[in-house]
């Protein structure tokens, strides 16, 4: 059975995540401190990208990849990247 999944990291002191829905064509949000900034309704196999801003003075531009696999056996993946540097986000589990 489908699950949701959701990816973390901290950036500079805020919490960066990424819930994305059941599925290889669920929803996908992107939440900074708790509070969604980004949403994708529904989205084809493949990579989506998803651009944000740290609320900082000035806003810092990011941008999140979220690979999902053509191929059941694979796993969502999830990269933040923001001034040329990438760096991948953990899956967290949620109980």
């Amino acid at each position: 059975m489908a699950r949701t999944r959701h990816f973390h990291l901290d950036q500079g002191g805020h919490s960066v995540t990424v819930n994305v829905g059941p599925g290889r064509s669920g929803e996908i949000e992107l939440l900074v401190n708790g509070k969604v900034i980004g949403y994708v309704g529904h989205h084809d196999t493949g990579t989506t990208v998803l651009t944000g801003e740290l609320p900082e003075d000035p806003p810092r531009l990011f941008h999140v990849r979220v690979r999902q696999p053509r191929l059941a056996p694979l796993r969502a993946a999830c990269v933040f990247e923001m001034d040329g540097v990438e760096r991948p986000m953990s899956e967290r589990s949620v109980v």
